[in-house]
């Protein structure tokens, strides 16, 4: 074994050991070169990956319901259709209440838009600013012909988008038809592979699989939970203190809970934002305390009981996927890596246990030779 060899000088132990580092060095090298592959041809793909991640993501809301269903005698089909349309009629109920709450709210809001104005041009007009009315007048006709300039690049920025809600609306359909192929075929999925990639390699990757999906559910079952107690709360916050948009705003922040750390920090700021032009600035710092208190109780609460046993990421590997899955693919890469960093831990600890129980089946037992290996040359 190379651990007990001894060497005859130096420069045997030194090109032994460069030797070893070369080949660790090209290992690695086409490990990154394969990485780099498949990100690439994700990126490449990415109208393809993306309804079929989201997809997933549905199917693991659906497929519950539809489970129970079937286990009654219920068809797959009609049983997929049912839970689709009780779904889709559930999302629209909530966007016509967040629409309506919305279109109630603005008029409020545009009120205290103008009122707050008012008082920033009043205090602007005393000390220490001194601001004639003259002097306001040119810095918003300044203003006013610098958007002039840009309207080109506002008109540019709009049809952009235009376009880029048209590809979501299409993404969302997309996602919403193969969500309805998963919930209806979804169980024959694991056979069918089994019997393509045979019986051996098949086990293990039906395992995988079986896996990932238990996590994957996990992660959307423990992060609905921790973004209702979140959107509750701070509802509720809203609610008290007289803000308007309470509703659009509770229901922003379990949407973005779902995208961790950067979702619930634009929700919170946005809910402090709101209540300081609508309500002044007191009411802004005590919404800031609640929105702050909520998420301290998120962070080091609530996530840790309801994700620890089902995701164990730690904190810091969470922020860096985030980060990294937002500067490569944007919203939907900040909303699909923690999953995707959930699955890619399921499969890499699943090698870890195939290696040690390989490797505890080798073992030699007490008192006993080890086997002997190959000790040929690489």
């Amino acid at each position: 074994m190379d651990g007990q060899r001894r060497w005859a000088d130096k420069g045997e132990a030194i090109g032994h050991g460069v030797s070893w580092l070369s080949r660790w060095s090209l290992r690695a090298a086409l490990a990154a070169l394969g990485f780099w592959m498949v990100f690439w041809l994700i990126g490449t793909l990415w109208v393809v990956v993306l309804p079929v991640l989201l997809g997933l993501l549905i199917t693991t809301v659906l497929w519950p319901p539809a489970r129970w269903m079937m286990s009654r005698g219920m068809n797959s089909a009609l049983a997929a259709t049912i839970v689709l349309l009780v779904g889709l009629g559930v999302l629209g109920g909530v966007i016509a209440a967040i629409s309506t709450s919305i279109a109630s709210g603005v008029p409020e809001i545009r009120d205290s838009a103008t009122k707050a104005i008012s008082q920033l041009q009043e205090w602007a007009g005393g000390p220490p600013f001194n601001l004639k009315g003259s002097d306001l007048d040119r810095l918003i006709d300044q203003g006013v012909e610098q958007l002039k300039a840009s309207i080109g690049s506002i008109a540019n920025g709009l049809l952009t988008g235009a376009g880029a809600v048209t590809s979501g609306l299409v993404t969302g359909v997309v996602a919403l038809l193969l969500a309805f192929f998963f919930v209806k075929d979804g169980m024959r999925f694991t056979p069918w592979l089994r019997g393509v990639i045979g019986e051996r390699a098949g086990g293990h990757v039906t395992t995988v699989l079986e896996r990932v999906w238990a996590t994957l559910g996990s992660f959307i079952r423990s992060q609905a939970a921790v973004s209702l107690i979140d959107a509750v709360f701070i509802g509720l916050g809203l609610l008290i203190l007289g803000v308007p948009l309470a509703v659009p705003l509770a229901a922003l922040t379990f949407l973005g809970g779902f995208i961790p750390i950067i979702g619930a920090f634009i929700a919170g700021a946005l809910a402090v934002l709101v209540a300081l032009v609508s309500n002044g600035l007191t009411t802004a710092i005590i919404m800031l305390v609640i929105v702050v208190v909520v998420q301290q109780v998120e962070g080091n609460v609530l996530q840790p009981i309801l994700q620890s046993r089902g995701l164990r990421l730690h904190a810091a590997v969470v922020l860096l996927v985030v980060t990294a899955g937002t500067s490569l693919y944007g919203i939907a890469g900040a909303f699909f890596s923690v999953p995707v960093a959930a699955a890619v831990a399921v499969v890499l600890r699943y090698l870890g246990e195939v290696i040690e129980a390989r490797s505890v089946s080798t073992a030699p037992a007490d008192g006993d030779e080890p086997v002997e290996a190959d000790r040929s040359p690489e």
